[in-house]
């Protein structure tokens, strides 16, 4: 059974009173998943044995950790030897016991180390915003603009741009009305007028446009009536305040919020990022899980649709982040994410303590419950009624169960099931130590953290040229100066500017793009030839035409100062773009699937194992059906069997004891019976004979129904085996390695490449 769920798309949770395997299929996490359970109810392990499933069988995960428990999924020890188990002890003289413990608990569950292993090969990460003990996630970048999917449903863009602006407003510990307040307004219409050009956010942008906004008029009044400059520029300064703070500086440095990046890695595989946030304040953590569900929406609404399971969003202890009274700035992106991931094959599993943490809208678009011990009438009643449909229990037994549920015991509600089950969780695969500490979180991510800072496009090396005053060249030949202003002594530095469009078309992929280049390569003094693939493509401003005052300006090369005009430069340019540019893109000719323009390999892997998904679960759905029919059927026969043997085994008991008192009683009569006749006795023995050759009759009939069951028994095991060969097939033939991925290229035409303009750059 092990090999079947390890291939066909199921989860392994548990086992059933039966000592059955409880198995579900990932695809339903799709309609979402929540936990429910008091402390001490096995919610964190049910949760952790999830994202472990997910993971082997490459489906990633993005979780969002309050608490700091979810980081114990790093703690997965292939060999289950002691000393691994040592480090993370409070007493290291457990080690040998525990990992005695670890190996017992997945012997008894069915599972091997082969499994650990294939889990711990998952790359995890534990990211810690705002603090340098795991990996930094610079949020800089996550006020980007949306996908053009996003922008072009208003619903969707309108619940983002309220989020995003609720939890900024929430840093200042403001809580704004989208409607009433002049704060969330000014910066709403910020960010809708951005958005809507295809501009990305900084925070720093952010502020500069509280002070200048780039309109007029908010509705049909004027900005100056409806929002004075003095007033704007007291919420530019608090935000500026809160960013410019020196414990804020944390938020800046570490890897960009990109969910591609942190849920694949370059090979296509799953990932496993964890967003570890108990070290924040509650305005904190609310600014941050607000952004990373925009974030994640954006991504997910740039993705293709899936039946199947892509990706999972998992949020442990959602207490606060999704009430239903109040409207905290995540609780609409939540909403968002529960009404529209399944279209995409993501799915949400949101965990708590108390069912009436959830807003009862979500509730509705959830469709399995993992439900454990509960404490409070309140508590039970909530989940009352949707645990009794097609339960054989009542509804006090119920009751009674959820308020007597063992440790890592639940009931499972799954509506694509018919009832509702009871099951005991299986082992983990991960060590549960506990809520990590922010050493523990060092400890485990030293080898992945780098040390993050501003990047700055580094200017060219200036090669060694003599300084001189400006060199007289010829007057055809165009020139823009560029000061940064360093210091009064720098000297200006030589480049050739170029403004360039090349145009990339191809009738039959219908593409038909323009990419814009402004490209910089540096002149010096010795110089002889010019190497345009040595240029920066650099997007500058602050140029000008106006020659300056200035008379320190280093040597220009022969090469330039001979040229009459720079037609010759603008001929060797064109000839390297027509040479060296193209646009690369991949296929997948099996699945007749072509990448997107700006797709890279990976993503494009990950797209043709998406649809690998899709298709792997197509297939299973049709082997499913047709060997339901057959396994229905044997089921029955076997059932039907069992009851015709109980019956003849209950039958031939009561007629074997029948036969012995009167075969007894003859015999007693015979030997030492009272003064009867012996035709009497005689008959009395014939009789007793007589049940005695029904007696083999039934016991005939019993051997005959244990040869029928044997047999329907052998055909299940054999249908089994025929399943479990077929799902291997199906398996096999799917395997993203037997799908070759090639590339190919799409390359501009000659009279494609247009030099906009081109001059000589001084810049200092």
């Amino acid at each position: 059974m092990k090999e079947l769920y390890e291939k066909m798309g199921l989860f392994y949770l548990g086992k059933n009173e039966n000592e059955d395997l409880t198995l579900y299929k990932s695809k339903h996490l799709t309609t979402h998943a929540m936990l429910i359970g008091m402390t001490g109810s096995g919610k964190t392990g049910l949760g952790i044995g999830l994202i472990e499933e997910a993971a082997i069988d490459n489906i990633p995960s993005i979780i969002i950790d309050p608490k700091g428990d979810m980081g114990n999924l790093c703690l997965a020890f292939p060999n289950l030897e002691a000393k691994e188990f040592e480090p993370w002890l409070e007493k290291p003289e457990m080690a040998e016991k525990m990992a005695t413990m670890w190996r017992d608990g997945l012997t008894a569950s069915g599972q091997d180390s082969s499994r650990v292993q294939k889990f711990a090969e998952v790359e995890k990460t534990i990211y810690t915003p705002g603090s340098s003990a795991g990996v930094g996630v610079n949020i800089l970048g996550s006020f980007s603009a949306p996908s053009q999917e996003v922008l072009e449903d208003n619903d969707t863009l309108t619940s983002l741009i309220n989020a995003s602006v609720s939890s900024l407003l929430a840093l200042l510990s403001i809580e704004a009305d989208p409607i009433n307040s002049k704060e969330h307004l000014l910066l709403s219409n910020i960010f809708h007028h951005c958005y809507l050009q295809g501009i990305s956010l900084s925070l720093e942008e952010i502020i500069g446009y509280i002070a200048t906004p780039p309109f007029e008029k908010i509705g049909i009044m004027s900005l100056k009536t409806f929002y004075p400059q003095k007033e704007r520029m007291k919420l530019a300064m608090a935000l500026n305040g809160v960013i410019s703070s020196i414990s804020f500086s944390s938020w800046l440095e570490g890897e960009a919020l990109d969910i591609q990046n942190m849920l694949y890695d370059e090979n296509g595989n799953a990932k496993v990022a964890i967003f570890s946030i108990a070290h924040l304040s509650d305005s904190e953590r609310m600014f941050f899980v607000t952004i990373l569900l925009n974030t994640y929406i954006s991504w997910m609404r740039a993705q293709s649709g899936s039946s199947s399971l892509k990706s999972l969003l998992y949020m442990d202890e959602i207490f606060g982040f999704f009430p239903p009274s109040k409207n905290p700035p995540s609780k609409e992106p939540m909403l968002l994410l529960l009404k529209q991931a399944r279209a995409f094959g993501t799915g949400v599993i949101l965990s708590t303590q108390n069912p009436v943490d959830l807003d009862y809208k979500g509730l509705s678009n959830i469709g399995t419950w993992f439900v454990g011990k509960l404490q409070t009438k309140q508590d039970i009643d909530k989940v009352l009624e949707p645990l009794m449909a097609k339960s054989k229990l009542s509804k006090e037994e119920i009751r009674h169960k959820l308020a007597t549920l063992k440790g890592r015991h639940f009931f499972l509600k799954n509506v694509h099931s018919e009832a509702t089950l009871e099951f005991s969780t299986r082992w983990v695969l991960s060590y549960l130590k506990g809520p990590m500490t922010k050493d523990d979180i060092k400890r485990l991510m030293q080898s992945k953290k780098e040390t993050f800072s501003e990047v700055v496009m580094p200017k060219a090396q200036k090669k060694a040229s003599s300084i001189s005053n400006k060199e007289i060249i010829n007057e055809s030949i165009k020139e823009y100066f560029l000061d940064t202003n360093i210091n009064g002594e720098t000297p200006f530095y030589p480049y050739i500017y170029a403004k360039t469009k090349v145009r990339f078309f191809n009738q039959k992929r219908v593409i038909d793009i323009i990419k814009t280049k402004e490209l910089k390569l540096e002149l010096y003094e010795s110089q002889t030839t010019l190497e345009w693939s040595e240029a920066l493509d650099e997007s500058l401003s602050g140029v000008t035409n106006k020659k300056t005052a200035q008379n320190s300006f280093a040597k220009l090369p022969k090469i330039i100062t001979q040229l009459k005009t720079l037609k010759t430069l603008e001929k060797s340019l064109s000839q390297h773009f027509y040479t060296s540019q193209n646009i690369e893109l991949f296929s997948c000719k099996q699945l007749k699937l072509e990448s997107k323009i700006d797709q890279s390999k990976k993503d494009f892997i990950v797209e043709v194992e998406d649809r690998l998904k899709d298709l792997r679960d197509e297939k299973l759905e049709k082997l499913e059906a047709r060997f339901e029919s057959k396994f229905t059927r044997l089921h029955d026969k076997l059932k039907k069997l069992e009851m015709r043997l109980q019956k003849e085994q209950s039958d031939v008991s009561s007629k074997t004891s029948d036969t012995l008192i009167d075969v007894g009683l003859a015999l007693f009569g015979a030997f030492f019976g009272k003064k009867s006749s012996s035709g009497a006795t005689m008959r009395k023995g014939a009789s007793a004979f007589k049940k005695g050759k029904g007696v083999l009759k039934e016991r005939n009939d019993v051997k005959n129904i244990e040869s029928l069951i044997q047999d329907t028994e052998e055909k299940l095991e054999e249908l089994k085996i025929d399943l479990d060969n077929e799902v291997e097939a199906i398996e096999d033939a799917i395997s993203i390695d037997n799908y070759e991925i090639t590339s190919f290229f799409i390359k501009p035409r000659r009279s494609d490449i247009i030099i906009e303009d081109i001059a000589i750059l001084w810049e200092r």
